[in-house]
């Protein structure tokens, strides 16, 4: 639309040349029939623009509604039920680090973090009528909103959630799968990696899927929503994923108090420091009240509590002192080989995650990533209590470096994989050795998600990309591989009416939690019931892969099935009852069977369920984008995002890869400009 037309060009040819405006854009959108922004710009900082841009175009109300709670004004924008979560981001200081963040960046990446502002507001200038009235008043977006956000999303979302009581709602599910599939494993001998990260289907929790590019940059993949960088990404050299990791790096403390405004340390009564801040609350009659809010900070950290005498310190690792998170995932971004990648890791500014890569040299690797404290003693059992906070020995001041955090490069096992477990069992047979670092480093668990990862593969040594997406779509449950041989046993040794004809129907199922499965709502409903206590042989960790196992009581065992029989009985009318016909896919007015189910189970394919009254459940997390990636020439690769690509109200694109979802379908990612052409939708250059 700006190119110059013929009947000037002598004219323009004597005169020199278009003006670099008129010649070509130096942001150009191209949205493809899935919404996917593909954004090129001359520079990082326009590319970065085009992504504000392209984000408030799918995503402008939640975007905008995001940055006004990481301002700490949620109560002053939309009301009191708001107060006590703009109390928490206060009593973090989230706003003034924010400030201070903001100002630390690399001055060329600052421009970016500035155009990328400039992109959301340009685009709400230019579309009023797009974005909610409620909305509008966050307008301008500063530089330091973005620098909150991420603080809030990472370090109270992610990092601290389980350590700060919130109080508004429970943490929710966060959790993914990963596989980085080495040469000695691959059919073709290329590395292959898939990316598969687990979060709530709402809020802060949402991916944006986009494609950027600039002249040293070009990668594709998902942010969280609000973000400038990809978080997760492959371009043509390399790519990573992450998937939330068994790490602590947030403390609770417990404070003992000396008086009101006191408490004890080593014997002495110490003060509170008191800093108070002023709030601002929207009345129902739309004028505003102040309230005075006394903040109290200890030697551990920000104070909180159910009241004025139980009294609780939260201490934070890196959240001061680690400025350039969203700098590291462009740094990684920009990688083409695993030298610069692991220089990027090397910056240590995330403050959690596993990562898993996988490159075209044919590389693969694993990090525990994130800020873990140096402690002077203590195993990970004792720091996930609340410590004694009357003892300064316990305030940790250092966090370690990135030698000391578990990692492989090109193991020998050929493949690496994380389903949330530690970093001990991430390939089969193990390496790491979790006795050669600290105690508290990560928890020793493995439970039947990561075995079900390892046992699809363990014996795999020629894995092609179609059977890597099959791996990454089973619902097979470990449990009932675990599990159901035994009860079947039991039903015949300890017969039941009831237990019989629902052994009659386990008998027949296939063990998968897919749409048509019959067994499976039985199956789950007495797993359920059975408990972690009911086992034989509890989870050991010098049998990680095979325990917990067997059946502690089977004629107990036999009763619940009965009891799980009769509760189907009731509640449908049948105990054969197929998983889709009670649990879907929905989207607004787009509803489909639904297949995958928790991984307590030991499906790969996590979906969680909220039941509604009807007794139906509809899917409201899991799953979230999906990447199989194999690094070959050219590149092959292969997406989803499950609830696709906006949320904006109107937005066509709302919910529209669901059906491919229920499927278990993928969509081939457009990443040449040819191929994007020819799945054009849109052209914009903002």
């Amino acid at each position: 639309m700006f190119s110059c037309k013929q009947w000037i060009l002598p004219l323009l040819l004597i005169m020199g040349a278009c003006t670099a405006s008129a010649q070509s854009p130096k942001t150009e959108i191209l949205w493809d029939t899935y919404g996917v922004p593909h954004v090129y710009g001359k520079t990082d900082a326009d590319m970065y623009y085009g992504m504000g841009w392209a984000q408030m175009h799918n995503h402008a109300n939640l975007v905008l509604q995001l940055y006004g709670q990481a301002r700490g004004r949620a109560a002053e924008y939309w009301g009191a039920r708001h107060l006590f979560f703009d109390q928490i981001i206060h009593l973090l200081e989230i706003p003034a680090l924010a400030e201070t963040q903001y100002a630390q960046q690399p001055a060329a990446f600052k421009s970016c973090l500035d155009a990328f502002v400039s992109g959301v507001n340009a685009y709400a200038k230019a579309h009023p009528e797009a974005i909610g009235p409620e909305f509008k008043q966050i307008l301008p977006v500063t530089g330091p909103d973005i620098m909150a956000h991420a603080l809030r999303v990472l370090y109270i979302q992610f990092l601290a959630i389980d350590d700060i009581d919130l109080a508004l709602e429970p943490p929710k599910q966060r959790g993914s799968n990963a596989y980085a599939i080495g040469p000695s494993r691959s059919a073709d001998g290329n590395a292959m990696l898939l990316a598969n990260p687990h979060l709530p289907w709402v809020d802060l929790y949402l991916f944006f899927e986009a494609h950027l590019n600039a002249p040293d940059y070009n990668a594709y993949g998902v942010t969280l929503i609000g973000m400038p960088t990809l978080a997760i990404a492959f371009n043509e050299h390399l790519g990573w994923t992450h998937t939330v990791n068994t790490i602590d790096g947030a403390d609770v403390y417990t404070l003992k108090q000396s008086g009101k405004d006191h408490y004890l340390l080593d014997g002495v009564s110490t003060p509170y420091t008191i800093r108070p801040v002023k709030l601002k609350v929207k009345q129902e009659n739309g004028t505003l009240k102040e309230e005075t809010v006394p903040l109290q900070y200890s030697k551990q950290g920000p104070v909180m509590g159910p009241d004025s005498v139980h009294r609780y310190a939260v201490r934070i690792a890196g959240m001061h002192d680690r400025p350039q998170m969203i700098y590291q995932w462009h740094q990684m971004g920009a990688a083409k080989n695993w030298a610069e990648f692991e220089a990027a890791l090397k910056m240590m500014q995330l403050p959690m995650f596993n990562v898993l890569y996988a490159d075209d040299a044919r590389n693969i690797a694993y990090l525990f990533a994130g800020n873990v404290p140096v402690r002077k003693e203590g195993d990970w059992d004792f720091w996930q209590h609340k410590v004694d906070g009357s003892q300064s020995k316990y305030i940790w001041q250092q966090t370690h470096p990135y030698e000391d955090l578990p990692k492989l490069l090109n193991p020998a096992t050929g493949f690496l994989q994380n389903a949330n477990d530690p970093p001990w069992t991430n390939t089969y047979p193990a390496i790491l050795d979790p006795a050669k670092f600290p105690p508290y480093m990560a928890s020793r668990r493995m439970l039947l998600r990561p075995q079900r990862a390892v046992h699809m593969i363990a014996n795999d040594s020629s894995i092609t990309f179609d059977e890597l997406v099959a791996y990454k779509y089973s619902t097979r449950m470990e449990a009932a591989d675990r599990f159901l041989d035994e009860l079947l046993a039991a039903v015949a040794q300890y017969p039941d009416t009831l237990a019989t004809r629902a052994a009659a129907v386990l008998q027949q199922w296939d063990r998968t939690a897919d749409a048509d499965s019959k067994g499976a709502m039985l199956f789950t409903r007495w797993f359920d019931k059975l408990g972690w206590n009911n086992y034989r042989t509890p989870w050991a960790p010098d049998q990680p892969y095979t325990t917990p196992a067997g059946l502690k009581d089977p004629a107990g065992a036999v009763k619940l099935l009965a009891a799980a029989a009769s509760e189907l009985q009731k509640q449908y009318g049948r105990i054969d009852i197929p998983w889709g016909e009670i649990h879907r896919f929905v989207i607004k007015d787009k509803n489909y069977p639904a297949n995958g189910g928790s991984g307590s189970y030991g499906i790969f394919r996590v979906i969680d369920y909220n039941k509604g009254k009807d007794n139906k459940y509809t899917a409201e997390g899991g799953d979230s984008y999906v990447a199989v990636v194999d690094f070959s020439k050219p590149l092959k690769a292969q997406v989803l995002l499950s609830y696709g690509n906006a949320s904006q109200p109107g937005n066509k694109h709302v919910g529209d890869q669901l059906e491919l979802l229920s499927q278990k379908k993928m969509r081939t990612p457009w990443l040449h400009r040819e191929e994007i052409m020819q799945h054009l939708e849109e052209r914009e250059t903002p």
